[in-house]
């Protein structure tokens, strides 16, 4: 072989080799995140956050489906426990997970039905999941895949990562500033839709940066925006720590 050839393919190797895999580079992006929304205060340290959550679905039309507002508390410490609190029809609801058991009150009547409490119970890990990045990132039981920079719909540059959660699952990309590191964004691939969520503003009033208004889009598969599906508002973010 060629020295000059030797030369290039040895040195070829050993950048390869030096190379962080994409899942390193995803775990570090996370990591600097992570520092990036915690300005006074740590995450490590939140025993208890309370917020109020505004919700507005749309159809593809754009009439209103539905509004609603809802109180969330979540409980970090020592274990994790959660409750969400509205009113319907001048009736009050609560659903309650107590750490091992998920309870839901509707006024003066318990509901017991399980298939119903489970799908609470889901709705409580959803409301979590999107409340609490990026710091439930790093330790999600996932696959993660750095995949550099892209621009999304209207031009904005981002830095993507890919979030595998297994087969049956859905997938997930999360978008960050490439300057701030703060996530700007999220995609989802359903298996019956594709969505587009997009943090407009945010919440420094607790020490830590918290999403205040959210956006959500039904996109088609190139990644471009069918219609509104939903808005969001969070507010009185209340947070305790150790």
């Amino acid at each position: 072989m060629n020295f000059r050839l030797l030369q290039t393919f040895a040195l070829s190797l050993l950048i390869f080799a030096c190379s962080p895999s994409p899942e390193k580079q995803a775990q570090e992006l996370i990591e600097k995140s992570v520092e990036a929304h915690q300005i006074s205060k740590k995450w490590d340290k939140v025993s208890n956050i309370k917020f109020k959550k505004w919700t507005r679905l749309m159809n593809e039309s754009g009439e209103i489906e539905s509004e609603s507002d809802q109180w969330v508390e979540f409980r970090l410490k020592p274990y994790f426990e959660a409750k969400l609190i509205w009113t319907k029809d001048s009736i009050l609801h609560v659903v309650n997970f107590n750490g091992s058991k998920t309870s839901y009150q509707m006024g003066e009547n318990s509901i017991q039905n399980e298939g119903f409490l489970k799908a609470k119970r889901t709705e409580i890990d959803a409301a979590y999941f999107a409340f609490a990045q990026p710091w439930n990132l790093i330790d999600e039981d996932a696959n993660l895949a750095y995949e550099g920079q892209k621009t999304l719909e209207g031009g904005k540059t981002i830095e993507s990562i890919r979030v595998d959660y297994g087969p049956e699952s859905d997938v997930w990309w999360f978008y960050f500033d490439p300057v701030s590191a703060q996530i700007v964004a999220n995609e989802l691939h359903a298996k019956d839709h594709k969505s587009l969520i997009e943090n407009l503003s945010y919440d420094e009033s607790s020490g830590l940066i918290f999403a205040k208004e959210r956006k959500s889009y039904r996109i088609d598969e190139s990644g471009e925006k069918l219609y509104l599906r939903a808005e969001y508002l969070y507010s009185d973010y209340e947070v305790t720590f150790e």
